[in-house]
């Protein structure tokens, strides 16, 4: 599982919501967390059916759920479990560039690596999944 260095925990986000996240995959017997992340779900203006979808995604793992401020959820949870690693995986969000580095002030964090859906460099609109879908379709 570990080694006795490193006792981590996972930090799933939304950019990665599937049982074959890295970091589930590598870590799968130590605590998992999720965070809802308020300020993002006003900004993006989530509706109540994906915010439903999201919930439903998130019973299908193997993690806690809380809800406020991510960083300090992350860092709250860690402690909790006696944890001196979170393990993740990447994103291109601005927002968890943010996060990480505060967590980061705090706690040693492992960043794995996720294998694109597709190789694509421009911009796509993340906020609804059919403008998503609309250029991803074009590649897969």
């Amino acid at each position: 599982m570990t080694n006795n260095q490193n006792k981590p925990i996972v930090w799933v986000h939304g950019d990665c919501l599937s049982p074959y996240n890295p970091a589930l995959q590598k870590y799968p017997d130590v605590p998992a967390i999720w965070v809802w992340d308020d300020a993002l779900i006003e900004e993006w203006q989530l509706s109540l059916k994906r915010l439903t979808f999201i919930y439903e995604c998130l019973l299908e793992l193997p993690l806690e759920i809380r809800r406020g401020n991510v960083a300090q959820e992350i860092l709250t949870f860690a402690q909790e479990h006696n944890a001196n690693l979170v393990v993740t995986v990447t994103s291109p969000s601005p927002r968890f560039a943010n996060i990480c580095n505060a967590v980061k002030s705090s706690l040693a964090i492992e960043v794995l690596e996720i294998e694109p859906f597709f190789d694509y460099d421009g911009y796509i609109d993340l906020k609804r999944f059919s403008r998503y879908w609309k250029v991803a379709q074009k590649y897969v």
